[in-house]
């Protein structure tokens, strides 16, 4: 069973379903890692003053982001800290929207919700209530120190969550600045009759087996090669370790009761207005 990266509950109404978080994909990119070619140590990236060209200390670091074309606003670690979301563990459930009304641009990371401590009975009861209603719930969570908007859908016999993006985050089609080639485009009959026969034609089914990362397969076949040679170093690297609360669970049948007794007016917490919107967005610093 893969190992959960948070546990806490989803919350909606005055019910709690515990529930442990599991990644829903994993990355297999090829990782290059810099090591000294003399001592096969690790190698990190230089603090360097790109207008000296020299190094600089970690305590003379700052983070600022810029506001204007060439200024910046520096903002301490204490205030980063202070702004920083309560984490709360908990998926915070404010709304239920139909299934297919959210855009897939908006989408941006799955992951797999199982139910935790006992909490199996509930977790099916919102997943046959999302299936049977065909909604998907609209939720926040707090993650690795960030908020995050998601949606939480039914999958077969599991919950899926989908941290979205915020709405500022993505761009509308405007920015495609589409002329009337597309807009207004007259498609010969002849020529779409055509197109559809070759998508007949190429129909198949969904078989991810079959699909590979060409030049993964290539590095790895190589990297097998020469570790059946004996070519492997030894590099040694620290282990993080991390632990993570869980929540318990109350009675369900007196929690509806009580949640269908009055309607909850939990709502995602709103990013505070900028006085002036900064003139480009710049990489964050973590």
């Amino acid at each position: 069973m893969a190992r959960a990266i948070w546990k806490g509950a989803i919350s909606f109404g005055l019910v709690h379903i515990p529930v442990a978080l599991n990644s829903a994909v994993s990355s297999e990119r090829v990782d290059f890692d810099w090591l000294d070619k003399r001592s096969m140590d690790p190698v990190g990236y230089k603090r360097i003053n790109k207008v000296t060209g020299k190094d600089i200390d970690k305590e003379n670091i700052v983070k600022g982001v810029e506001y204007e074309k060439g200024r910046y606003v520096v903002i301490s670690e204490q205030e980063i800290r202070k702004a920083r979301p309560e984490a709360t563990q908990t998926i915070d459930i404010f709304s239920f929207v139909d299934a297919g009304e959210i855009p897939l641009q908006h989408f941006d990371t799955p992951y797999y919700l199982s139910p935790d401590r006992r909490g199996g009975k509930v977790y099916a009861l919102l997943r046959e209530t999302l299936a049977t209603t065909g909604k998907v719930a609209l939720a926040t969570v707090v993650l690795h120190t960030r908020q995050h908007l998601a949606l939480i859908r039914p999958l077969d016999e599991a919950l899926v969550m989908i941290t979205l993006r915020w709405p500022d985050e993505v761009r509308g089609l405007d920015t495609l600045e589409l002329d009337t080639t597309v807009t207004k485009a007259k498609v010969d009959k002849r020529e779409l009759d055509m197109a559809k026969r070759l998508v007949q034609d190429m129909t198949g089914t969904w078989s991810p087996d079959e699909y590979h990362d060409a030049f993964r397969d290539t590095i790895m076949e190589l990297v097998a090669e020469k570790a059946s040679k004996g070519k492997i170093e030894t590099v040694e690297k620290g282990e993080d370790s991390s632990g993570e609360k869980s929540a318990d669970i109350i009675d369900l049948t007196e929690l509806l009761k009580r949640s269908l007794g009055g309607k909850s007016t939990a709502s995602p917490k709103k990013k505070p207005a900028a006085a002036k919107k900064p003139a480009k967005r710049t990489r964050k610093a973590s």
